[in-house]
């Protein structure tokens, strides 16, 4: 592993890369060279979130282009993002997207008051450190069912707790606080 170099983060399916807590990373992470991207459907102008391998392509083409404009190297790169943009950032990992970890906020383990509806088939091929973020109230995942599914990555998982739902008000801060502090464990 050769520790963060650069972090690319993508939007969740409500947004794009403006979003308050990615703006809040890239702007609390100097010098850390921060991409943020948005995914071809919001480009496009449609508000229908792409389908997998569409966002999964799009975040390798993303990675590449990060990895070239900052000058680093592949394993060097974090990827991760708000909600669906992390779930397809960690598809990417899982398929094989060299990455020196994920960060993962407020990953949406199911939809909401679905709960048999797992979003984590592919947790058992993330092989890199992975940071998850998530409100304490987060109907997407409770801490229990996180903690639980999570189990099944076979590398570190850190998790972070604060207070709220999926969009924790007012804790942009603790997210960048947190992901700092992350990004120094990584070798």
């Amino acid at each position: 592993m050769t520790g963060a170099q650069a972090l690319l983060l993508a939007p969740g399916a409500g947004a794009d890369r403006d979003h308050h807590t990615l703006v809040a990373l890239a702007d609390g992470l100097a010098p850390l060279p921060v991409g943020r991207m948005d995914f071809p459907y919001r480009t496009a102008g449609r508000k229908a979130p792409d389908r997998a391998p569409v966002a999964v392509a799009a975040v390798v083409e993303e990675a590449a282009a990060l990895v070239a404009a900052a000058a680093v190297a592949a394993e060097g790169l974090v990827l991760g993002g708000r909600s669906f943009g992390g779930r397809m950032c960690s598809m990417a990992v899982a398929e094989g997207l060299p990455a020196a970890g994920l960060v993962l906020l407020s990953y949406p383990l199911h939809p909401p008051g679905k709960p048999d509806r797992l979003r984590v088939e592919h947790f058992g091929e993330l092989r890199v450190p992975c940071l998850f973020v998530s409100g304490a109230k987060d109907p997407f995942a409770s801490p229990e069912e996180l903690e639980a599914h999570t189990s099944a990555i076979p590398a570190p998982v850190t998790h972070v707790w604060l207070p709220g739902g999926h969009d924790p008000r007012n804790a942009d801060d603790a997210i960048v606080d947190a992901v700092r502090s992350w990004l120094a464990t990584l070798g």
